[in-house]
C-alpha cells in the first residue's frame, strides 16, 4: 500500500511542479513530511542537501532519495528501498513523459513541417540573445578581475578569448576547454 501512496504522491508532485526544481521542494516537503509524516524535517533537509550536491536535476535526485528513505523508514530492506527509489522517480517523471508524447502527437498530426521550421527559425535569435545576456551578466569583476589588477585582468581576458577561439575556430570539445582554462587559470593567477 505504501508503494501506491508513494507513486500517487510523486505523480502529483511531478504534475504540479512548474518553474524548476526548487518549486518542487515545498510540494514534496508538504507531502512527505507534513501530510504523510514519512520523513522528519531533518531527514528531508538532508535529502535536499544531498540532491543539490549530486549530479543531475535536484527534483529527480530528491524524488529518488525520498523514495528510498520512505520505504526504508517503513521497515523494508535495501532491495525494496531501491524499488521505492525507482517508484518515486518514475512517478515524478511520468506526467512530463505523458505531456511530451501528447504534444508531439499533436504537432506531428496538425502542424506542417514548414510551420515547425519557421518556429525554430524564430526561436534561434531569442536563444542567441539569452546566451549573450547570460555572458554579459557573467562579465563581472568576480569572473574577470578588474583593471586595478592588470595581471589578473589580462589573464582573464586572454583565457576568455582563447576559449572562444578554441571552440569556434578549432572546434575543440568544450569540456576539454574548461579543463584547460581551469589549469591555466590556476597556474597563471595564483
Amino acid at each position: 500500500m505504501i508503494f501506491l501512496s508513494l507513486f500517487i504522491t510523486f505523480f502529483e508532485i511531478g504534475l504540479l511542479s512548474f518553474g524548476g526544481g526548487y518549486t518542487m521542494i515545498s510540494l514534496t516537503q508538504g507531502q512527505v513530511v507534513t501530510h504523510f509524516s514519512w520523513l522528519t524535517m531533518k531527514e528531508f533537509t538532508d535529502i535536499i542537501a544531498i540532491s543539490e550536491i549530486t549530479p543531475g536535476p535536484i527534483e529527480i535526485n530528491s524524488a529518488t532519495y525520498c523514495g528510498y528513505s520512505v520505504i526504508h523508514n517503513a521497515g523494508f530492506g535495501t532491495l525494496m528501498s531501491i524499488l521505492g527509489s525507482i517508484t518515486a522517480t518514475f512517478a515524478f517523471l511520468l506526467p512530463s513523459l505523458i505531456l511530451i508524447v501528447i504534444a508531439s502527437k499533436i504537432i506531428i498530426r496538425y502542424v506542417q513541417p514548414s510551420t515547425i521550421q519557421n518556429i525554430l527559425l524564430g526561436i534561434k535569435p531569442a536563444i542567441v540573445g539569452l546566451l549573450v545576456a547570460t555572458t554579459l551578466l557573467l562579465c563581472t569583476s568576480d569572473n574577470f578581475s578588474t583593471p586595478d589588477h592588470p595581471w589578473q585582468f589580462c589573464i582573464s581576458i586572454f583565457l576568455f578569448i582563447a576559449t572562444i577561439i578554441g571552440i569556434k575556430i578549432f572546434r575543440m570539445n568544450p569540456i576539454r576547454i574548461i579543463g584547460y582554462a581551469a589549469i591555466a587559470g590556476l597556474l597563471l593567477l595564483y
